[in-house]
């Protein structure tokens, strides 16, 4: 029997808009599960929060980002999706594209994925207008969802 004890997982994601108020979403295939998300991930030890996003970017858009500001950061209690043994921290920063974007985006959900694998992913802009919790897979991405549609 093996036991972990509680620790912290700790995300950094970018609340990304262009010129027409669409937000860009990220649809990816990971632990055999698909999940939409905002784009960003986990902080690796040793590095900052701006650091990891634009770790990030790099290794997601193969560009990189510009932060322009702090949107959110988790101020309630949320284990992990993935692991019940860890507290999840999540911090949310606005951003943006300081070229244009390089990368190739689309209009549809797993768009492109004739069969998902893990590590697929994709990208999509999505009207701030027509955004709902309903678009996002995980919880603290839907209460982020409701803030940015307000």
């Amino acid at each position: 029997m093996s036991f972990s004890m509680p620790s912290f997982n700790v995300r950094v994601y970018a609340i990304i808009l262009n010129e027409q108020q669409q937000v860009l979403l990220t649809d990816e295939y990971q632990m055999d599960m698909k999940m939409t998300k905002f784009p960003g991930g986990g902080l690796q030890y040793g590095e900052g929060t701006i650091d990891c996003l634009h770790r990030e970017a790099h290794e997601e858009f193969g560009q990189d980002l510009e932060i322009t500001g702090h949107f959110y950061t988790l101020d309630y209690f949320q284990p992990s999706l993935f692991n019940s043994q860890h507290q999840l921290l999540s911090i949310y920063y606005k951003a943006r594209f300081p070229e244009p974007v390089r990368f190739k985006t689309t209009s549809r959900p797993f768009d492109g994925a004739s069969s998902l694998q893990n590590g697929f992913i994709s990208f999509r802009w999505k009207s701030v207008r027509s955004l709902t919790p309903d678009d996002f897979t995980l919880p603290v991405d839907k209460k982020v969802a409701e803030m940015i549609a307000r």
